[in-house]
Formats: C-alpha cells, structure tokens, sequence
C-alpha cells in the first residue's frame, strides 16, 4: 500500500497582505520590503544567523532579546512550526528579517504556518529585502542598532530612533528573560536524540539567565533531577537545595552588569562541579578575573568550526553570542580547551584546581549539528567522579 505524500498548506496569513514595513539602521541605511509579522515598532541590534533550518528554534532562543535577527538562508517558512521545537514558551527576539516568506508550509510535524505564528506572539517581522546587502553591511562594518517598524514608514524619523535606542553593551537583559521561581523540568529530549538511560541519581541545579529548553531535556534525559532556578539565585539558596552539580545557562546581553551572577559564581566554584555554556560561559570565566569584549558582528549560525584542544577534534558547532572573553586577560586558574577556527577566539575554558568548565558554544543544538553533545556527558562524569557525601 502506498503513502500517500503530506500535501503543503498554504501560508494564507502572508497570502492576504502587502503592509510596507521598513528597517533603519543607525548608519543611515533603510530598507524597505513588506510585513510579514505583527504591527508594530521596535528597536534592536541588528544581526543574523546562518542556519538554513531552525528558525522557529531562533524566534524562540532568549539568547536573542535585545536582537533584531536576519536570516541568512533565502527561503524561511517552508516545514511550518510546531509546538515541539520550542526553546522557550515563546518568541524572545525584537524582531525578525528574512528575504522571503514561503507561501506553503509541508511537514507532517506542522501544527501552523510561520506569518501567523509571528502575529499571534506580536513579533515584528520583515521580508523581501536584499537580506544578502544587509548581512555584507553587518560583516564589513559591524552589527548596528536599527529600528523596525510597519508603523513609522519616514527615513529620518527611522534612522534617528535607531541612533538614540539602547543597544546591548552595559545592558542587562537576563532579568526580562529569567524565570521568577524555581522549577522542576521533567521533559526528556525527543525520540530522534534521546537514548534510554538509567537514572543516575544525581541532583543538577540550572541557574537560568535566560536558558534554551533544550539543555535541560539533555540533563533530563542523562538520568538526572533537574531544578531551575532564576539567575539571580544567591549562593545559598542553591547550596541549599543539594545540588550534586551546577550548570550555568545562556542568556542574552553583555556579561559585565551581571555582577551578582558572577560574585555568587565565584562562591559556588569548588563547592560542586560546575558546567557553563555561552553567557554562562562568560559569566564563569569573568568570575574567575577574566574580560569579556564584544565581537564585530558576532557568531550566530550552526556551522561554527571549534576545536577541542584536549582531543584534537573538530567539531561544528551552534553559536549565539555577540561577546567573547579575551583570551589574554585570563588568570592562571583558567585553561582555554576550545578555540573558534574561524577567528581563533576562545571557544572553552576549564578551571585548573577546581572542577568547572564552559563553552561558548551550544552542544544541545536543537536542530543541530549534534557534534558536541559529549560534553554533557564529561558533565556527567564529573558528577559521578565526586566522592560519597562531597
């Protein structure tokens, strides 16, 4: 008996409209292209990814608050969204720009289409813009502010709102984003990654700053009892809680203003072993006297090339950050692992008396690459290697 194959929906949200929608960047560029999104004005630093799949893993990335996200990739839309490849409960960015909304969406998985999905969640979005002159604009002079808008369609007033919005340096933004108060997480990953595994009876305690869903359903799925916890947690109160290991999340913004993460960081290192990816990362490193700086355009993709100094391997990896630590500001404690091939900042660290360790990168890449998903399992180790009772 044959199957018969899905037949494509089509995206009839983005069908019934041609709304003007603008972006204005701060160096006085506008482009002009349609809505695709919710009605609306924001501002936002201007980036991009170079995922060809996982759009709706980006919309939904906290990571990305602060952000106004260009898609590299021509085409976005066309598998649809569904409910399963959330990274958070809902979209966290400012804004989102792409090249072209697909007019159909086919996937057996699909529960929606991409334009409305924008509009339900109020996210302002833009397409049929030159998103190839946008991202050369990026990468030759550096990610800029810029404005958003289906509302105010006037240059001048565009470009100037764009001049005076925030941006991210000296912003903390994990505060928008963090969760308000200790959760349980009981969700494993989904039945493409997760393998059965017996439970480990450890306790991992997840200081959230803004944290994809993804790590927590890896932690879950490893056997563990898995508590979130708001990043703002103290010392304390997360010792309290008998943790057997500490993991530190990602989050959107810059790590400097984030003192109080970084002096409770600094209280928990040698207490348990300690796990950090991306801000969580920064925030280890800053903690133990190291500086963070913020990159020319970022690395925002699925494609990142890294190599692990411990093993000699290349992995390719996921990147969300516009931050980085420099490398000669690390203090004697800290040991780099991991360095980024495409511009050799560093990827990883690990801290030389203490058990802890980050990376900047996600290994719980959710849609992928899966590359570097041995790296909660060197988590995992580190926990089971602790002594009976420590």
């Amino acid at each position: 008996m044959r199957t018969q194959p899905h037949q494509p929906h089509p995206n009839t949200s983005f069908m019934n409209t041609r709304a003007p929608a603008k972006l204005a960047l701060e160096d006085g560029t506008v482009y002009t292209g349609i809505s695709v999104g919710a009605d609306g004005e924001v501002d936002g630093e201007v980036v991009f990814n170079t995922a060809m799949t996982g759009y709706q893993e980006i919309l939904t990335d906290p990571s990305y608050r602060g952000q106004i996200v260009t898609m590299t990739s021509p085409e976005i839309g066309n598998y649809g969204i569904n409910d399963d490849d959330r990274e958070h409960l809902v979209p966290r960015l400012s804004g989102f720009v792409i090249r072209e909304s697909s007019r159909v969406y086919s996937n057996y998985r699909a529960q929606g289409g991409l334009t409305e999905y924008l509009r339900k969640h109020g996210v302002v979005a833009i397409a049929e813009i030159d998103t190839r002159a946008l991202v050369r604009r990026i990468r030759d002079l550096g990610a800029m502010k810029g404005i958003l808008s289906t509302t105010d369609l006037n240059d001048e007033s565009l470009i100037a709102k764009a001049k005076a919005s925030p941006g991210l340096v000296g912003r903390d933004l994990t505060c928008e984003v963090m969760p308000k108060s200790v959760e349980t997480w009981d969700v494993r990953l989904d039945q493409w990654t997760d393998s059965q595994t017996p439970d480990s009876g450890a306790h991992i305690v997840c200081l959230d700053f803004g944290m994809k869903w993804n790590i927590p359903r890896h932690l879950h799925s490893r056997g563990n009892r898995v508590t979130i916890v708001p990043g703002s947690t103290s010392a304390d109160e997360i010792l309290a809680l008998e943790p057997d290991g500490i993991f530190l999340s990602n989050g959107p913004g810059d790590p400097e203003p984030l003192q109080q993460a970084q002096e409770t960081i600094r209280q928990l290192i040698g207490k348990k072993p300690i796990f950090g990816i991306c801000l969580g990362h920064q925030l280890l490193s800053l903690a133990c006297g190291a500086k963070a700086f913020k990159l020319k355009f970022g690395h925002r993709g699925v494609n990142q090339p890294v190599l692990d100094l411990t093993t000699g391997k290349i992995e390719i990896t996921t990147q969300n950050h516009g931050f980085a630590i420099e490398q000669s500001s690390l203090p004697d404690c800290l040991e780099v692992t991991h360095m980024n091939l495409n511009d050799d900042t560093v990827a990883g660290v690990r801290h030389r008396q203490h058990n802890a360790f980050s990376v900047q990168y996600h290994p719980e890449a959710s849609s992928g690459p899966h590359d570097s998903h041995y790296l909660f399992d060197r988590f995992q180790e580190a926990i089971s290697a602790q002594p009976a009772g420590s």
